[in-house]
């Protein structure tokens, strides 16, 4: 996933809860809540205190948090030693980090 400026996200922060469905063209960072799917064609980052229940597709992803839910990444999903995935992944390229203790099922996208 490239760099991207702070500018370049919308971020949910660490006291929000939000429940509902989020979608756009933008890049989104979660260090709250989130309760719903997020569809976006942007990167999404999910930080330590981030929590999203729900389905995820992303043009990328970097998961340092948790994920209840399926998530299909159309290009690169990163799963950081801290992250906890409950739920199916969809990729082409795949990242785990060494120590990462997670039971993981993937299907490889085309």
């Amino acid at each position: 996933m490239a760099k991207s400026d702070e500018q370049d996200f919308t971020h949910i922060s660490e006291n929000i809860s939000l429940k509902g469905d989020i979608s756009g063209n933008s890049n989104v960072r979660v260090a709250g809540k989130i309760i719903g799917s997020v569809t976006i064609q942007g990167d999404l980052v999910i930080e330590k205190s981030g929590y999203v229940e729900g389905e995820i597709q992303a043009k990328n992803a970097m998961v340092a948090g948790k994920i209840q839910g399926n998530i299909t990444c159309l290009e690169k999903l990163t799963l950081e030693q801290s992250s906890i995935m409950i739920g199916n992944m969809k990729t082409k390229q795949l990242s785990i980090e060494k120590s990462l203790k997670n039971a993981i099922m993937l299907q490889r996208g085309e």
